[in-house]
């Protein structure tokens, strides 16, 4: 067994945090298409009040020169230097209910180790779930409800939102080997995996993140305020709606991809909501080439759309 070692530093007295809260747990790093995952901490850290319980080493765990941290020069010296952050916070929602939240980087090194300080601090505060999300990118519209695929032991989450059960390896992340350790514990654990259109996957979707919350809503009943997010992704769609309408090559294959998401989602035996009967993928080539201009606009804050 791997001992936990000294991966993690407490920052407040165990028995100042009460027993049986909800864990939630969101990494960033090897996939986090449309920014779910970034989105949801950033919305939850950003509107809750928060205290930093546990915080993990960072000359432990992270790979500086795979992604490096970021530093100004100020005409002749440095300032502002923002190490990267993995921790455990004590949160409030938005009833005021406590939970915990793991949030930051995924590690780099020592999966092992990293999986069983996780464990550690679950048993320490005697954890109730653990919930935990990601999003990979898929071939799926952006005018269709983002789907979920959900891992784990909670069959009442799994039977009512996991609309997608394939028998297939998978690329893990450092939450799955953690969600892999607890179920073997019989801890309850759901890992919620968002299908995002695979043409937004490298931008900022606000559906996304809003999607985040709902799932963590539905495991935890937690409440969180998704109104602004809301806001976000109504005006970004309607600008995708935009280049779509205004290219009919791009209108027909986004066609495309609806007709087999609704002909899944209505039951018929295709073998996944991905491909059509005939096994084959639909190309994202040119949907992401239509939107590249859009997108690159949208990283940068310009408001203005182009038009074909």
């Amino acid at each position: 067994m791997y001992q936990s070692g000294e991966l993690y530093e407490l920052s407040i007295d165990v028995s100042d945090v009460p027993e049986g809260l909800p864990l939630v747990a969101g990494l960033t790093g090897f996939a986090d298409a449309g920014g779910a995952v970034a989105g949801l901490n950033e919305a939850v850290l950003a509107t809750l009040q928060s205290r930093v319980i546990a915080s993990f080493d960072n000359d432990a765990l992270l790979d500086y020169r795979a992604r490096r941290p970021t530093i100004y020069f100020d005409q002749d010296h440095l300032t502002d230097y923002q190490p990267p952050r993995l921790a455990l916070h004590l949160m409030q929602d938005e009833l005021g209910q406590q939970f915990l939240l793991l949030a930051g980087y995924e590690p780099d090194f020592q999966w092992e180790r990293f999986t069983a300080a996780v464990l550690e601090l679950v048993a320490m505060f005697k954890v109730k779930t653990t919930t935990w999300v990601h999003a990979i990118p898929m071939p799926v519209p952006h005018t269709r409800p983002i789907q979920m695929t959900v891992s784990g032991n909670r069959v009442e989450l799994i039977d009512t939102y996991s609309v997608w059960k394939p028998h297939t390896q998978v690329l893990a992340n450092a939450l799955h080997m953690v969600e892999y350790r607890l179920q073997e514990q019989g801890h309850p654990v759901a890992g919620f995996v968002l299908l995002v259109p695979h043409y937004l996957a490298d931008t900022e979707y606000p559906d996304a993140a809003v999607k985040s919350l709902e799932a963590v809503s539905a495991a935890t009943g937690l409440v969180f305020a998704t109104d602004s997010l809301r806001e976000e992704g109504r005006e970004f769609a309607a600008k995708i709606d935009s280049q779509v309408e205004n290219n009919s090559e791009l209108a027909r294959l986004v066609g495309t991809l609806e007709q087999r998401h609704d002909s899944y989602m209505e039951g018929n035996p295709l073998r996944s909501p991905l491909t059509d009967e005939d096994g084959e993928l639909p190309s994202a080539d040119e949907i992401a080439a239509e939107l590249e201009f859009f997108l690159a606009l949208r990283r940068h804050g310009d408001e203005d759309s182009p038009s074909h």
